[in-house]
């Protein structure tokens, strides 16, 4: 019988994005000003909270380079970045975090759900190809909810879906962690010691009442 339910982000906890998610941020912004932002510059960003939306991040950083693109037409040139034109684009260097057997052990205990920041579309395309076996469920994205993280709103779905479960959320930004407060959800952090804005965001998650601070996704046993 399941203890609970663990519902991960994606992005930065079970999947690693630096060469994917964060190149495209770096040449979306790139393409509108001319100039190239550094990972820690989207290390830092991240960490002012509001900015769990990577469309959103890159239209913001435009704007502040004093840009003028259109909302739609930067999310045009990311989504045509990442995916491709067949799924073929900066999608295709994303690595798998979790060591082999991790999840497997812990779903003995618990259910698996993911809350993230992608559309659901994108999420099952990385959850099918690094983990057809494993059962997510449900996987809620961006245009599943009304209000992108820091709202609760993803969180709320799936504990309204599974009302009897103890619900943990595993999450890398500070919008996950604040996003876990206002469902009332457990919460821990992700801080890789590859981000360099580390002992901020560690500071970060703690204020916003993380259980527990973690580098990366293989000590969750450790502390569950």
């Amino acid at each position: 019988m399941s203890r609970g339910v663990l519902i991960f982000d994606l992005d930065g906890v079970l999947v690693d994005v630096a060469d994917s998610y964060r190149e495209t941020i770096i040449r979306t912004i790139e393409h509108f000003t001319g100039r190239r932002v550094t990972r820690d510059y989207i290390h830092e960003i991240k960490n002012r909270g509001g900015f769990n939306d990577d469309w959103a991040l890159c239209h913001t950083t435009i704007r502040e380079f004093g840009g003028e693109a259109p909302y739609q037409e930067v999310v045009t040139c990311f989504q045509r970045l990442f995916l491709g034109h067949n799924n073929d684009g900066l999608i295709l260097r994303e690595k798998w975090i979790p060591r082999d057997g991790l999840l497997e052990r812990l779903g003995q205990r618990w259910r698996f759900a993911v809350f993230t920041g992608r559309t659901r579309d994108e999420a099952r395309l990385t959850l099918d190809r690094f983990a057809g076996k494993i059962p997510f469920d449900p996987v809620i994205g961006n245009t599943d909810v009304e209000n992108q993280k820091p709202a609760p709103d993803g969180l709320l779905k799936i504990r309204a879906a599974l009302p009897d479960l103890e619900a943990v959320y595993v999450g890398d930004n500070i919008d996950d962690g604040r996003s876990a407060r206002a469902a009332g959800v457990s919460f821990v952090g992700v801080a890789g010691a590859d981000n360099s804005c580390r002992q901020q965001l560690a500071e970060l998650f703690l204020a916003a009442g993380a259980g527990a601070v973690i580098d990366n996704v293989n000590e969750l046993e450790q502390i569950l």
